[in-house]
């Protein structure tokens, strides 16, 4: 076992034993089939799994529990996030809890300020204030259709007799509102069809103990900055707030009564510019530990600041924006974590039609042994491969890796 902190300071080696540790990449894969069980104690460590449209490699969501418990049935995550009974209850739910993203459905009412913040939703706010009524026209037709997308709404709205309520509003509008209430919490995601979200009352979705629950929002942010500070093991501020894109009003008082009730200490960093804070009683991993690929909304890695402080400098940015001939790396570039640090990246495509994981660049960082990165990132690529469904891996040759994960991949 590893040995208590006894030190203010910390190295930065022993900073990001300390993340990659929090994150769940010390511990050992599960030997048999991942179960209902395993994702449960997975949520607990990291509180949210970010989600996220892009579906070229595989959909955001699904990465970060592959990444940490190896191969595993996507339904089984469906079946959590989208379906309830009595068997099998409902175990995440979907919010801002750090952009949109899964949480634990007992969660949720610790984002009610958040909810009040939205009443009038994240975005177009004005669109929503002024149309009122067509907000009480959503919640009525998704009271009387149940799970419904906003297209589906719509259309039945469009379909009330115009003396009753008629198509008195811009078409695009529909969609504005549907989301601004459930930004407001008043509507949930029930289901998710080819990822179209569907809108339900969030009262027929969580349980009336959920619903119910009352959390001051000093309590509530408390608690999230508790959680920040677990699930990223040792954090500045920055880090911290980010994590469930808090406040600083909120996040400065709540590491003040943290600090004071003991639950986290002050410590420093070598070479990170800020204080931070460790979560109290951590230990200090006695190795460097933890194989992954990463998918670009891993919670190890989105707040990317925090990236470049843990792994000496690892510039990472998602460059799907970034027009094709400008991009350094590639469309969707998935870092990989070697014994608890990032080597090396890959840009991936998931060839369906052909049955290939495709590798469309391959790179190492500077100063890195590339033939043993190669062998490593191979069995990855392999790994993932089958977990998608796919019955081989192919590398272009984009990349000073190419060469040498080419040749280990059929080695």
């Amino acid at each position: 076992m590893a040995p208590p902190l006894r030190s203010a300071t910390l190295t930065a080696a022993q900073a990001r034993r300390i993340a990659v540790g929090a994150q769940g990449f010390h511990e050992p894969k599960p030997a048999g089939p991942v179960t209902r069980a395993h994702l449960k104690r997975l949520i607990a460590r990291l509180q949210v799994l970010q989600l996220d449209s892009v579906s070229v490699a595989v959909r955001a969501h699904y990465a970060p529990v592959f990444s940490r418990i190896g191969p595993y049935d996507r339904d089984l995550l469906d079946r959590a996030a989208w379906s309830h009974s009595a068997r099998s209850p409902r175990l995440l739910v979907e919010y801002w809890a750090h952009e949109a993203a899964l949480m634990a459905v007992d969660d949720w009412p610790l984002l009610r300020w958040r909810m009040q913040e939205y009443r009038h939703g994240r975005w177009g706010v004005e669109i929503v204030k002024k149309n009122a009524k067509l907000a009480e026209s959503v919640v009525e037709a998704v009271a009387a259709l149940g799970p419904s997308t906003a297209g589906q709404i719509e259309a039945y709205l469009e379909s009330e007799p115009r003396g009753r309520k008629g198509p008195w509003w811009d078409r695009s509008e529909t969609k504005w509102v549907a989301e601004a209430l459930w930004s407001a919490g008043v509507l949930t995601t029930a289901t998710r069809v080819g990822f179209a979200r569907h809108y339900d009352l969030t009262e027929r979705v969580l349980p009336a103990e959920v619903v119910d629950r009352q959390v001051d929002e000093a309590d509530a942010v408390r608690e999230l900055t508790l959680r920040a500070a677990t699930s990223l093991g040792v954090a500045t501020e920055a880090d911290l707030r980010d994590y469930f894109r808090l406040g600083a009003r909120q996040v400065k008082p709540a590491i003040a009564d943290l600090l004071a009730a003991g639950h986290i200490e002050r410590v420093d960093v070598e070479g990170w510019p800020a204080p931070a804070y460790l979560r109290a009683g951590q230990t200090v991993p006695r190795r460097d530990r933890g194989t992954a690929l990463l998918c670009p909304f891993d919670p190890l890695i989105f707040f990317r600041p925090r990236v470049e402080r843990l792994f000496g400098g690892f510039h990472y940015r998602i460059e799907i924006y970034t027009p094709a001939a400008k991009r350094r790396f590639g469309y969707y570039v998935w870092p990989f974590l070697l014994d608890g640090d990032l080597v090396g990246r890959v840009d991936l495509k998931a060839d369906r039609v052909s049955g290939t994981l495709q590798v469309l660049g391959a790179f190492t960082e500077d100063g890195r042994d590339r033939a043993r990165v190669a062998r490593a990132l191979a069995t990855e690529l392999q790994s993932m491969a089958g977990w998608l469904g796919l019955a081989d891996v192919t590398v272009g040759h984009r990349g000073d890796l190419a060469t040498e994960l080419g040749d280990a991949l059929v080695s």
